[in-house]
């Protein structure tokens, strides 16, 4: 996986700028039963993250929810559907946060024997492959993952050395850090799921729930993708691609 130089988004200017970037993930599993996987990030520049985040439990303090209160994909339903709605607004409004996913459309037709791995290295790939398009030599970057399981640690650190081997960052100034965080203590990654979800349950033909395909359909509007297609690779704002197997 050689790194190619990102030199599209703009939102990474010099080398003095730090860039922070919230992880999430959806049904990442091997043996979970569900077919798609999401891998998402939502990033911004690390001196508007404070400001960007006190918005947020602005937000929830209007529809009288605590400041405490955890955005989650799950937890949409019509009671909080303007709630959320607002929340994806305000993603759009905001010129500082950006979004990328990596859909993996149908996990069935892996074949990890063929390549010699096994889905942990997979998993890693699809994380730089997720990754590698936000990162750029002459920036700095601090990436958070949602802490998961007992196992957090010891993915987070695999990820860090992935991520920098193939940047040639072998003294970590450019990958700062890779670390895991609690989601319930930081809006952003907060924001990061429920775009995750929304992307998710579009690409999952779901149509179970009025609430999400309207907050689906809200992204859909306020994006111009149908968040089912690979977006242009220059693409600063909602920027999806969507990885197939090898047949």
């Amino acid at each position: 996986m050689a790194f190619r130089p990102n030199t599209d988004c703009k939102v990474m200017a010099n080398m003095n700028q730090v860039i922070s970037i919230y992880c999430d993930e959806s049904c990442h599993l091997e043996n979970d039963h569900q077919t798609t996987m999401v891998l998402g990030a939502v990033w911004c520049p690390q001196a508007k993250a404070h400001e960007i985040n006190v918005r947020i439990r602005e937000i929830k303090s209007k529809y009288r929810l605590s400041p405490s209160f955890e955005m989650k994909w799950t937890k949409v339903s019509p009671a909080r559907l303007d709630f959320y709605q607002d929340i994806v607004d305000y993603f759009f409004d905001d010129d500082d946060l950006h979004f990328r996913a990596l859909v993996v459309s149908d996990k069935f037709k892996l074949q990890h024997f063929r390549f010699g791995q096994d889905h942990d290295e997979w998993y890693y790939k699809m994380y730089f492959d997720m990754l590698k398009i936000l990162l750029k030599p002459n920036a700095r970057f601090d990436i958070y993952l949602d802490i998961k399981d007992t196992r957090s640690a010891g993915k987070v650190a695999k990820l860090h050395d992935v991520l920098a081997h193939n940047m040639y960052d072998f003294d970590r100034s450019i990958i700062r850090r890779v670390q895991t965080v609690r989601s319930h203590e930081i809006g952003i990654l907060q924001l990061a799921d429920i775009l995750i979800g929304a992307v998710s349950y579009a690409n999952r033909r779901i149509q179970t729930s009025a609430s999400k395909l309207t907050l689906v359909q809200r992204m859909r509007v306020r994006s111009g993708y149908s968040l089912t297609r690979t977006t242009l690779y220059r693409e600063d704002k909602v920027n999806l691609f969507l990885w197939h197997a090898r047949e």
